[in-house]
């Protein structure tokens, strides 16, 4: 068995659905202190961020991730139990093992290959791990971003291990991504019988024509990074459950995932806007998960072209889609930011695996990366 995945069996072992830890981050302390990696604890409420820097030069490149995990699901749709890593077919199957702990065993044990044969290297390293990504990511990346802008240490470069690649490792990596803001919206009526209506007032018949009119809505047209913004219902509950009463409220959550065409401000104003075309009473609570950012350019993305290209022979793809990630809060900084890990196929799946191929060849592409970005031979 390879250095990577012993690791990342030992990762899986432990049951970190999110905001948990479950020792995941004392595991990592322990393997990169004796390398010369300071460490440090930025807990936040009941998140743990974990900070592990080796040396004080600049440039700094920062490997990024999360420790947490999403419930397993359904216990008995597994094939094995999902924190008992197990090996089939060439594949470790086990939940985390794409998002993202196979990303942060590649990428701990390409820092120590790395540094075994490169210990003079130019810059520094750091690797900055929180237990809050899967969750509302409010006591994690954010707050260690805060602490080291308050203390004006800066990220140069930031590679972050969420499962960006498609078909085959490398095939894509993530140079942005879309913003996303939640809201939720109540409209008001008043509650009746169903054969009096006329002494009640449906918020649900109100508001149809604002539904319409708000999910027909074009929001821009994308650019050439971004795809056009797009909005999306996620969920409407009103009514008491019974058939013969008039709701007096309806909830309607949605989401609008948009690009660097619109900012947060803009999307409110047109919104009230659509809604003010139509009589009907309602309050709106807005929760920005994280702006979109983009890297378009720069030596982050260079070296990692180059590095895929040397490991796998094949040019990689620049993309911004899917979710976001905690790469949002680095890039407000001046970071460049970019996203490489392992397939995301199964993400989020029941029986979430790595192929043990995939796991050492993105192990080899991390260090070739750090390779193409801090030996001076290279630059």
């Amino acid at each position: 068995m390879t250095d990577t995945l012993e690791l990342l069996k030992d990762l899986i072992r432990r049951p970190s659905v999110t905001p948990e830890d479950a020792g995941c981050q004392d595991a990592i302390a322990a393997r990169l202190t004796p390398l010369g990696f300071l460490e440090e604890r930025l807990n936040f409420a009941d998140t743990q961020n974990l900070w592990l820097r080796r040396g004080t030069a600049k440039p700094l490149l920062v490997f990024l991730g999360h420790t947490d995990v999403v419930p397993p699901g359904p216990l008995d749709a597994w094939q094995s139990p999902p924190f008992e890593p197990t090996l089939r077919d060439g594949k470790l199957f086990g939940r985390g093992a794409a998002d993202m702990k196979g990303g942060i065993a590649a990428f701990i044990t390409a820092v120590e290959r790395f540094l075994a044969k490169h210990p003079d290297h130019q810059g520094s390293i750091a690797v900055l791990m929180t237990s809050d990504e899967e969750g509302i990511a409010t006591h994690g990346v954010v707050k260690v971003v805060e602490v080291l802008e308050q203390r004006q240490e800066k990220i140069d470069w930031c590679l972050v291990g969420e499962p960006s690649s498609d078909k085959k490792i490398g095939d894509v990596i993530r140079v942005g991504r879309r913003g996303s803001l939640c809201a939720k919206l109540t409209v008001k009526g008043i509650q009746g019988h169903v054969a009096y209506p006329e002494l009640a007032s449906n918020p649900i018949h109100s508001f149809a024509p604002a539904l319409k009119a708000l999910t027909e809505e074009v929001w821009d047209k994308g650019n050439h990074f971004f795809p056009p913004t797009s909005l999306q219902v996620s969920n409407i509950n009103g009514g008491t459950g019974a058939e013969n009463i008039i709701p007096g409220s309806v909830e309607i959550l949605f989401n609008l995932r948009f690009c660097t065409e619109l900012d947060e401000a803009t999307i409110k104003q047109r919104t009230h806007a659509i809604f003010d075309r139509f009589d009907f009473d309602y309050d709106i609570q807005w929760r920005l998960s994280g702006n979109p950012f983009l890297t378009a350019q720069g030596e982050l993305i260079d070296a990692t072209h180059a590095a895929i290209k040397t490991v796998t022979g094949y040019e990689t793809v620049d993309d911004t889609g899917g979710g976001t990630s905690d790469g949002r809060f680095i890039a407000p900084t001046g970071a460049q930011v970019i996203e490489l890990g392992p397939l995301n196929a199964t993400i989020h799946k029941v029986n979430e695996m790595i192929g043990l191929e995939e796991l050492e060849e993105l192990s080899r592409i991390y260090e070739q990366v750090l390779v193409n970005l801090l030996v001076t031979t290279n630059r």
